[in-house]
């Protein structure tokens, strides 16, 4: 096996057994989620994990058959739609199981013995960082349902700075910049395609993301009830889930805010990020603060961009908002090694060349830009990838505590509806 093949078989079992490991303590009883929007039910999305992965590295590379009859009509997501996941006769848990070892075998099995290309390399990757979102997916489920938090995030022997605060704005200077990924990047979405050249106005923006403490300033000044603060489509959305504070936030006896954390609930963490916050929610926090969403260009410019002598930003731009180094213990707050955020102050190590914290990890953070093509926009393999969700869904940057850290660099751009609250998301920011 070559050294290539093997640091993909490598990264593909270490896929796999995260996985496994976000649902093996759970009996069937949890497994048997009721039918909702925003989780699939677990034992047909493992499934789907591992037909993803034959599908594209051993049916589509190899023109092998699938190892299980009826395959498609199971888990392809594109044809089997979300609400008829529930009908389905699925293989018991065992079955899937063992549909998930055999692919996974015969696919390193394949690795062994095979020159790896590009092209071969292309698709083992786009399998692994699939599994790796889906992988952060069986979090969100947890939270949703109210399980117990992941054993490994549990487990951690490490605690999370207590680091405080991180407030005010920095300045960002207007320019030209390169927006998306570049050419010669190892493995991209179809939709970071390609770098292109922008022009940016000079803006402020907040050094980290919005605080519990904060948001909670503006549920206590009537937040949810003051219609001015919310867009049209916002107030409809309010008022069709009944919306008063955020999703898992709810008072005890005494009138303390407390937060449902998995199957805890806990007080409310003042300088941690507010977190399961809609883009409605967002917007209309924005609007009580007399602030303003960054768009995704301006947040790009924020994590990416350095300054040249002259004020303007320069034609170089960072890969991580620190530089161009992958994401370490030290520098975000990455891959479950705990089971939330930490305080918006950590991680000083990972600031970008502006002064922004925690532009990798910790949440997720909306932007006010849809999720639209970029310029020249090709549509990959995965057609059903990016295409599909172009204009109605809100771009989201930077990852979360839950997120593999191969996955991310400071173009990589996620999407969700505006109304979306499982998500472990927050936002930072700008002044107007």
């Amino acid at each position: 096996m070559t050294a290539q093949a093997a640091e993909l078989a490598r990264d593909l079992r270490d896929a796999r057994a995260r996985t496994l490991a976000l649902v093996d303590d759970l009996d069937d009883s949890a497994l048997a989620v009721p039918l909702l929007s925003i989780v699939n039910p677990p034992l047909w999305e493992l499934g789907h994990v591992a037909w993803f992965q034959e599908f594209w590295t051993l049916r589509h590379l190899a023109g092998r058959a699938s190892s299980i009859e009826h395959a498609d009509r199971l888990y392809d997501s594109a044809a089997v739609y979300h609400d008829s996941r529930w009908d389905l006769r699925l293989p018991s848990r065992a079955e899937t199981g063992a549909y998930m070892r055999a692919v996974l075998e015969a696919v390193c099995a394949r690795l062994s013995r095979i020159d790896v290309d590009v092209r071969e390399t292309y698709f083992h990757r786009l399998a692994l960082f699939h599994e790796d979102m889906h992988g952060e997916a069986f979090v969100y489920t947890r939270q949703t349902l109210a399980l117990p938090p992941p054993r490994r995030a549990a487990q951690s022997v490490t605690a999370l700075p207590s680091a405080g605060a991180c407030p005010g704005d920095v300045d960002i200077p207007g320019g030209e910049f390169a927006l998306g990924a570049r050419r010669d990047a190892p493995f991209v979405f179809d939709n970071e395609k390609w770098e292109h050249t922008v022009r940016v106005e000079p803006f402020r923006i907040a050094r980290a993301p919005v605080t519990q403490a904060e948001f909670a300033e503006f549920v206590a000044a009537g937040g949810y009830r003051r219609d001015e603060w919310w867009s049209a489509e916002g107030r409809a959305w309010r008022t069709a889930v009944a919306a008063e504070h955020p999703i898992h936030w709810r008072r005890d006896a005494g009138g303390r805010w407390l937060r449902n954390h998995f199957d805890t609930a806990v007080p409310l963490e003042e300088h941690k990020p507010v977190v399961h916050i809609a883009w409605h929610e967002a917007q209309a926090f924005c609007a009580f603060a007399g602030r303003r969403l960054p768009t995704e260009l301006e947040w790009e410019v924020a994590a990416a961009g350095m300054s040249a002598a002259s004020g303007d930003l320069a034609a170089e731009k960072r890969l991580f908002a620190w530089g161009d180094e992958p994401p370490d213990a030290r520098r975000a707050h990455l891959e479950l090694t705990h089971d939330g955020p930490c305080d918006v102050g950590a991680f000083a190590e990972g600031d970008s060349a502006f002064g922004c914290r925690q532009m990798i990890g910790n949440v997720w953070e909306w932007t006010a830009s849809d999720f639209l093509p970029y310029p020249g926009f090709t549509i990959d393999p995965y057609k059903e990838y990016s295409q599909p969700w172009f204009g109605d869904h809100k771009v989201l940057r930077g990852g979360c505590f839950a997120t593999r850290s191969r996955l991310l660099r400071n173009t990589w751009r996620n999407f969700y509806t505006p109304d979306r609250r499982d998500v472990f998301a927050g936002f930072r920011t700008c002044a107007r």
